[in-house]
């Protein structure tokens, strides 16, 4: 008997401790200064990626419907859609999550400002080389060289190390690898899918004119 009061114990005394955690960290939103919106806002403000509206939701502990609600109206706010002015930056959905950024009225401006004495700015050649990978995707090294007209292996392992293209697969034929944009490069141009970019892909040689390409310049890397 003793030895079972003495097992039981600390069991029960977890249960307690686990249920004085879970306590502590519930909370109520509406209980913060503006409530749930300006609780929304505040995790918002210190985000340097698009957050889910899952992820929102549970740090908030809210329901997901209720956020996303939350986060149409302070975006119809940021846009001056309820009463108030225009704000100098906007709240979008993008990549599969949702970010503020700097309205896009103001994009010369603070253009300006973030490349000013910048360095490390994207070359000539590689904002060509991400143009056809980003219209032509997926693409292999060797077509996007035979649309430019020069070799692009370095800018590609440069486009890769910053995020902005990634390996999705391999030419079935060759086995040439294959590049296509990345979630970053979205969030980058501020849009959610690649059907928002600018109509640029009629301007690009269709891949079918460049079947073989691979074969002859024997690219399997």
């Amino acid at each position: 008997m003793s030895d079972d009061r003495i097992d039981d114990e600390p069991q029960e005394a977890d249960a307690t401790d686990d249920a004085a955690a879970a306590d502590e960290l519930a909370f109520d939103v509406g209980d913060l200064p503006g409530g749930a919106l300006a609780t929304l806002e505040a995790v918002l403000m210190v985000a340097d990626e698009p957050i889910p509206a899952v992820r929102l939701a549970s740090v908030l502990a809210l329901p997901v419907a209720e956020v996303e609600a939350l986060l149409v109206e302070l975006a119809a706010d940021y846009r001056g859609e309820r009463g108030g002015r225009p704000r100098g930056f906007d709240l979008r959905a993008v990549a599969d999550g949702w970010r503020i950024y700097s309205a896009p009225a103001y994009a010369d401006v603070v253009g300006r400002f973030v490349l000013d004495g910048q360095t490390a700015r994207l070359t000539q050649a590689a904002l060509e080389t991400l143009a056809v990978v980003a219209y032509r995707q997926p693409v292999t090294r060797g077509q996007v060289s035979a649309v430019r007209g020069v070799n692009v292996d370095g800018v590609v392992r440069t486009l890769t190390a910053r995020g902005l293209v990634a390996e999705v697969g391999t030419e079935p034929t060759t086995g040439a690898v294959l590049y296509g944009t990345t979630g970053y490069f979205l969030e980058r141009m501020g849009v959610s899918s690649l059907d928002e970019l600018p109509p640029l892909a009629p301007y690009l040689p269709d891949l079918d004119a460049l079947e073989g390409v691979d074969q002859a310049i024997g690219e399997t890397r």
